[in-house]
């Protein structure tokens, strides 16, 4: 292997020719397995009169190399390239993580001068990220945080679980501050759904240490909602049919009483949710099952409360976003009554 003094690539005068030749910058993704390159991406490597790269760890260079790609250890400066091209050669550049901004940014200032002949310059992604591959950093930077960061390194299920209620609560607002809004704050949407992702990713890490057989991670997370996903909706990977949403209902429904085998519609519901939230939820499983059960009778605004919500439920109106939507309008009069002059 090439020592790092190897700092450039070889002359043009080997090969000859008048041609200006041409430059390709190969790119590759860290989250995608090495040696996992595009045909064209081979095909510009075994064709190429000379292939470098300035980091000797990359690590596609020992699959490069067991594929019979003779890869030099070089970081050429824009001149050294330009020239390395002369005579119609073409010399393939294997682009390292950070990027050769060193290089990119002289290529451009020499073709700009319009001093010397520029060679053709190509950037050839040789693999791409698949949707979703930035979920691998954040497994990545999630591990390092934890084993490195005082505070999250301490951290349990236990310590983190308010976090989860007010990360769900925050994109909750976040939502319906999207349909109140005319811009429609998608950012913020954004944002949040990343803090709720970040609480699985925790929770997920911190299980990992768990012992006696109860450790598991954020792939058998995934893996558990993938399962469920796909044995729910048999209409899309099996042969059932369903063409309305309450034909999906149903199958969700079905195969889910399965799964539990729960004795009573109540269970699963978490009693600990905010009370309106809870009434309603209770009275959709009433109603889907078909059930007929008077409402409790009792004093008390509790006893109205829970009444309002299983009417709202039974309207298609979520009692909790209603609520808020009112407290809202609520503190915009309070608001208004405290400006000056009101």
């Amino acid at each position: 292997m090439e020592t790092a003094a190897e700092t450039t690539v070889g002359p043009a005068a080997e090969t000859g020719g008048d041609g200006v030749g041409r430059v390709v910058l190969l790119t590759t993704s860290h989250r995608v397995a090495p040696g996992l390159l595009s045909w064209p991406a081979w095909q510009a490597l075994h064709g190429a009169d000379e292939v470098v790269c300035a980091d000797a760890t990359h690590p596609q260079l020992p699959y490069l190399r067991e594929a019979g790609v003779d890869v030099k250890q070089a970081a050429p400066t824009a001149e050294e390239l330009v020239r390395a091209c002369a005579g119609g050669r073409t010399v393939l550049v294997v682009a390292t993580a950070d990027g050769d901004r060193r290089l990119t940014d002289g290529l451009a200032r020499l073709a700009g001068a319009g001093r010397v002949p520029m060679p053709d310059l190509e950037l050839l992604p040789g693999s791409y990220d698949l949707p979703g591959a930035r979920l691998l950093d954040l497994v990545q930077v999630m591990d390092r945080i934890r084993t490195e960061c005082p505070w999250s390194s301490r951290q349990t299920h236990q310590g983190l679980a308010k976090y989860a209620i007010e990360e769900a609560y925050e994109l909750v607002e976040a939502i319906e501050t999207i349909e109140t809004t005319e811009d429609g704050a998608t950012d913020e949407l954004c944002e949040e759904l990343g803090d709720v992702l970040l609480q699985v990713v925790f929770h997920a890490r911190i299980a990992e240490e768990a012992e006696d057989g109860a450790a598991f991670s954020v792939d058998d997370v995934a893996a558990g909602i993938v399962d469920k996903l796909v044995h729910r909706h048999p209409h899309v990977f099996g042969e059932d049919t369903a063409s309305t949403p309450e034909e999906v209902k149903e199958h969700w429904l079905r195969t889910k009483a399965q799964e539990k085998q729960r004795t009573s519609v109540t269970e699963g519901i978490p009693l600990g949710q905010p009370g309106l939230a809870l009434a309603a939820k209770l009275a959709s499983r009433v109603r889907t099952a078909g059930l007929d059960v008077p409402l409790p009778t009792g004093g008390g605004v509790g006893y109205d409360l829970l009444a309002m919500a299983v009417r709202a439920e039974a309207e298609g109106t979520d009692p909790e976003a209603a609520l808020r939507a009112a407290a809202r309008a609520y503190r915009d009069a309070v608001r208004e009554a405290e400006a000056p002059g009101a």
